[in-house]
């Protein structure tokens, strides 16, 4: 394996391997006829690196974090003082109204994958067919470019579900469309082709941070065979589950990997230099991103959303403003238990001061602000509040009768991913994705123990969980996990006491003079100590529909949420457990039928390619729909 990983290593600790280490800027790999290319092993690597390159869309604009946080219950992005309404598309996201030529991200994502798709089966036909002379690398290269493949279809069959299988770039005619079921035998096969043969590394090294070793690959199939029964439901609802092949996969890795679970939460979002990526012990697969060298096509755009425009600079000391954008929905924050740290390690709440270089403190949760003299010379406000993050919301659109109440103080920030205070650009942290991680080895064998498969080592729900736990809350037993009432209170959320007087006074630091605002000298702006707790508290949830129906596993469901909020899984966990098109929350009302468990073809694209129908309870553009049209054969043996 050694001489394998010095010929082709990657080395993808940061993005920047994909710029500086193979300057790819500088050769123009579309432009050199496939006839005359006679690579270096260090071109094979780079070229290799293009079917990865795409992952970095997770968290990008309109990428997969949008995709799959913002249409769930745990992100939200309302109307803002800057704006933010986008034509409607968080709005839709939100409320699941989406449609089939919708600019959001649904089609983004759609493009994405088939994007990395093509990337690898391009690559792959040159190793094939000899062009790429690859040597003894030859076996290598085709799993690991099969595995990334897999994984790129994983993502289409959660999202899209009936989408063509191409296998070569070579192909001229339009693909056929696959069923959703014949997705998903497709990518389990490939994924497990992968696993037999036996090729890639097990190894935890440099050389394989940023890349789909044997346990990447393992956990992809994993996460897929978790919700199988999910991927091949038939027209009734009804799929086959395959839970005791998802726990033999995450028991395998918990057992017999080189991974273990890091000492601390937060150590698995860190804006990453080399080494402390690679030495990280629970991060299996990761998405680098770079805060220097990648200012292209992918970089760390949700940083840009996380915090308010001028604010943000003010508390954080950057030299850029940042966006302003996505909050906590205020219900999921209430959902946390006493004592968990994952809720201040996920989330900003309450009072952000205003960085000042004599100040170490800067993170004090008071209110109270008073002026710092030294010899007689005023310099600077200590405690001076930046914005406040509150727990609540009033809506998405903040419109109320004739007023719109929209602030940049409305919401908890997420606080997760450590903020890179040495990018060069805001939007550019090195913050590495983690895609997969050991934890959620550990929650899906809890998981499907709890739904009946048996552990080969003796493994209880609760000890799995637990062992996670343990660095941030309070142990929990076997029959909290086996709870049916979620901590999640469901429901739409009422607008609250917010009004636009005490939004001038508390927000803007206003006092009024009979019918005319002017600033406050006795008041700060952003300074909500007052008022805050009243105001969260005046937020009412009304449940109605199946929002008090039990959930099976709802401890499970909740942790879930809990250890994996803002890692792009809460849309797959919410179809999973069952509440994702039964559930109301804050101003999404469900949606009855649930057809939005599946993400719509693009319009565009089914323009394009007759073949392609559209997913149930969207607009067709061509006349045809995926249960009419969609190839439902198996998978043969060669493909």
């Amino acid at each position: 394996m050694k001489k394998i990983f010095s010929s082709i290593a990657i080395l993808a600790v940061s993005a920047s391997c994909f710029t500086a280490c193979f300057n790819l800027d500088e050769i123009a790999y579309s432009e050199i006829l496939q006839e005359t290319f006679e690579p270096t092993d260090q071109d094979v690597a780079a070229l290799l690196a293009s079917s990865y390159s795409e992952f970095g869309a997770m968290m990008d604009w309109y990428g997969m974090f949008d995709a799959q946080e913002e249409a769930a219950d745990v992100v939200i992005t309302p109307a803002r003082p800057n704006g933010w309404v986008d034509g409607g598309v968080y709005q839709r996201m939100h409320e699941h109204t989406w449609y089939a030529d919708d600019p959001g991200s649904p089609s983004s994502l759609y493009y994405y994958a088939f994007a990395g798709i093509n990337a690898a089966n391009r690559v792959m036909d040159q190793v094939k067919d000899g062009s790429l002379n690859t040597g003894d690398l030859h076996d290598y290269i085709i799993d690991e470019l099969k595995a990334v493949r897999a994984l790129w279809y994983a993502v289409l069959l959660d999202s899209h579900g009936n989408v063509p299988i191409v296998t070569s770039y070579k192909d001229t005619d339009l693909p056929m469309q696959s069923s959703r079921r014949r997705v998903y035998e497709f990518v389990t096969k490939q994924l497990q082709e992968v696993i037999d043969h036996g090729v890639l590394s097990e190894e935890k090294s440099a050389a394989t941070y940023g890349r789909l070793n044997m346990w990447g690959v393992k956990m992809a199939l994993m996460r897929v065979y978790l919700n199988a029964e999910v991927y091949t439901a038939n027209e009734q609802g009804k799929g086959t589950p395959a839970y005791d092949k998802a726990l033999a996969l995450a028991e395998d890795i918990i057992e017999n990997g080189p991974y273990s679970l890091s000492s601390k939460y937060l150590d698995n979002f860190q804006a990453f230099d080399d080494a402390s990526a690679v030495n990280n012990t629970e991060i299996i697969f990761a998405i680098p991103y770079d805060n220097t060298y990648n200012t292209g096509e992918h970089v760390f755009t949700m940083a840009m959303k996380f915090y308010p425009p001028s604010e943000g600079k003010l508390h954080f000391g950057y030299t850029r403003n940042t966006w302003g954008g996505n909050c906590g929905n205020p219900q999921f924050i209430n959902s946390y238990q006493e004592g968990d740290t994952r809720l201040t390690d996920t989330w900003l709440y309450g009072p952000q001061f205003v960085a000042t270089p004599a100040r170490a403190d800067n993170d004090s949760k008071t209110a109270k602000y008073f002026n710092d003299v030294e010899d007689g010379v005023e310099v600077g406000k200590r405690d001076q509040i930046a914005w406040w993050c509150l727990n609540y919301l009033p809506s998405i659109t903040g419109a109320k009768g004739k007023e719109t109440i929209t602030s940049i103080d409305f919401g908890c920030r997420q606080s997760k991913y450590q903020v890179d205070f040495n990018a060069a650009y805001t939007s550019q942290w090195t913050n590495d994705f983690p895609w997969f991680r050991l934890a959620e080895a550990y929650y899906t064998a809890a998981e499907c123990i709890l739904r009946g498969a048996s552990s080969s080592y003796g493994h209880t729900p609760d000890e799995l969980v637990n062992a996670v736990r343990q660095r941030s809350a309070p142990a929990i037993t076997l029959a909290d996990l086996q709870s049916t009432q979620s901590k999640m209170k469901y429901g739409l959320a009422s607008f609250g006491a917010i009004t636009t007087d005490m939004l001038n006074i508390y927000g803007n630091g206003y006092m009024k003079d009979g019918d005319s605002w002017s600033a406050d000298p006795a008041r700060q702006a952003h300074d909500w100590t007052e008022v805050y707790e009243a105001l969260e508290a005046s937020q009412k949830t009304t449940p109605s529909g199946h929002d008090n129906d039990p959930i099976s596993f709802a401890g499970m469901y909740d942790e879930w949420g809990w250890e994996f909020a803002l890692e792009g899984l809460r849309r797959q966990q919410m179809i999973r457990f069952g509440t994702f098109g039964t559930r109301n929350w804050f101003n999404h009302a469900a949606i009855g039928d649930n057809h939005t468990a599946l993400f719509p073809i693009d319009k565009s694209t089914q323009q394009d390619n007759k073949n392609l129908g559209q997913n149930p309870g969207y607009v067709t553009a061509n006349g045809s729909m995926a249960a009419d049209v969609a190839i439902d054969d198996p998978i043969p043996a060669d493909m």
